[in-house]
């Protein structure tokens, strides 16, 4: 298994207050994810991810922004390689205007302890 370590600069933080979360240690799935310019297959911080990781750790965290959701993911995580470990915020205050991607009404609902703030 070949490890490379890729430093992008300064961390993006998806937080609204950086001191009250709880994250959950996850693997993220490659699957479907297109690599970018340098060939880097990243998955975002921000990312609401499903998959039943909650309820069973064995099972890889996907994108899931909808009912199925389960979390969002805390820091950008290379998935190059294949799937690879991240952490998954669960419960927490989130900046949206910070995400990739606007969360479903479905996605919120779903996500019971995560606030979105603007």
């Amino acid at each position: 298994m070949k490890f490379t370590q890729t430093d992008y600069g300064n961390k993006k933080g998806i937080l609204k207050f950086p001191d009250h979360y709880v994250n959950l240690a996850i693997t993220v799935d490659n699957t479907g994810i297109t690599a970018n310019a340098d060939g880097k297959k990243i998955v975002p911080a921000g990312t609401i991810l499903g998959g039943g990781f909650l309820t069973d750790d064995t099972k890889l965290a996907i994108k899931s922004n909808d009912v199925n959701a389960e979390g969002v993911l805390f820091n950008d995580t290379d998935v190059t390689y294949g799937p690879a470990s991240g952490a998954a915020l669960i419960h927490g205050f989130l900046a949206l205007d910070k995400l990739p991607e606007a969360p479903s009404a479905e996605a919120i609902t779903a996500l019971k302890q995560i606030t979105f703030l603007k």
